[in-house]
């Protein structure tokens, strides 16, 4: 199946905007786990088995394995995925941003190594730099618009003349020229909502990947009124530490149960994410 088939079903069966990261820290995995030489997948792999059922998507990022030298945990993982919660698609998180050719290499890498439904480019570089991942058949290329990073502003924000900002002409081309295959999707945070209701004034039904309801405190209701389509789709709501580490703290059994507890987190975020999920936006420009 199509990442874009897949990510629909995922949304109505499972009834989930949800999209889990798995950003796992080798300083913050649970004591039982320390030292053994697959910590970092046996620790994702936990999350996933956890809350499969509750998510549109999940979304390791890259850094986070590689740096560790655990490139093959992350395979392990994405296959992991594919074979037990077969329909889930996996987005991986590269941010990838190169030419043509390094692009194209990269391409196979998310793709053909790791077997990743969709990938995060950058498309700053331009429509040579993003067409390398576009050529995959089925593949999902989830763009960089506005991100949701405190400086992302300084460049995303620029005006291009007649009021248009960089990060509108992004979504734009994301919607339009880029789109020829139907698999564009594109990154907005949920730190700017007034900027993400633009982007799908923009771009219709569009798929968003909005970061930033968790940790970084992105307002959940604000977010699915800025971002929902009309039928309360459309967006996939990305949730990292606040899942992953839900078991840490005082007081709780971060050792014996974090994958409960990050079901429990993954239950109240969805639940949450679904209570707002209304018809009328409130900030849909009319």
């Amino acid at each position: 199946m199509d990442f874009m088939s897949a990510l629909r079903a995922a949304w109505r069966e499972r009834d989930s905007l949800l999209c889990v990261g798995l950003d796992p820290d080798p300083t913050r995995l649970p004591p039982s786990l320390a030292g053994r030489p697959r910590a970092i997948f046996e620790f994702c792999r936990g999350i996933v088995d956890a809350t499969a059922d509750l998510v549109c998507a999940f979304k390791p990022q890259i850094a986070y394995f590689a740096a560790c030298r655990a490139e093959d945990q992350l395979e392990a993982l994405i296959e992991h995925i594919h074979a037990r919660h077969p329909g889930i698609p996996v987005i991986l998180d590269a941010k990838r941003g190169d030419i043509g050719s390094t692009a194209s290499r990269y391409a196979e890498e998310a793709f053909a190594r790791y077997q990743a439904d969709a990938v995060t480019v950058n498309p700053y570089m331009g429509q040579d730099s993003v067409e390398p991942y576009l050529a995959w058949e089925g593949k999902g290329v989830i763009l960089l618009c506005r991100t949701s990073n405190p400086g992302g502003g300084d460049l995303q924000n620029l005006d291009l003349g007649d009021g248009e900002k960089l990060y509108e002409r992004v979504a734009r081309l994301a919607s339009g020229a880029w789109n020829a295959n139907g698999n564009c999707a594109l990154v907005v945070g949920a730190t700017f909502p007034e900027e993400l209701a633009r982007v799908r004034a923009l771009v219709g039904e569009l798929p968003l990947l909005v970061p930033g309801i968790g940790a970084q405190g992105g307002d959940i209701a604000t977010t699915v009124s800025a971002g929902q389509t009309g039928d309360g789709l459309g967006l996939m709501l990305n949730s990292s530490r606040a899942i992953l580490y839900a078991g840490e703290g005082e007081g709780k059994c971060w050792d014996g149960d974090f994958a409960a507890a990050a079901r429990q987190a993954a239950l109240d975020t969805r639940a949450a994410i679904n209570a707002c999920r209304v018809s009328v936006p409130v900030f849909r420009e009319k």
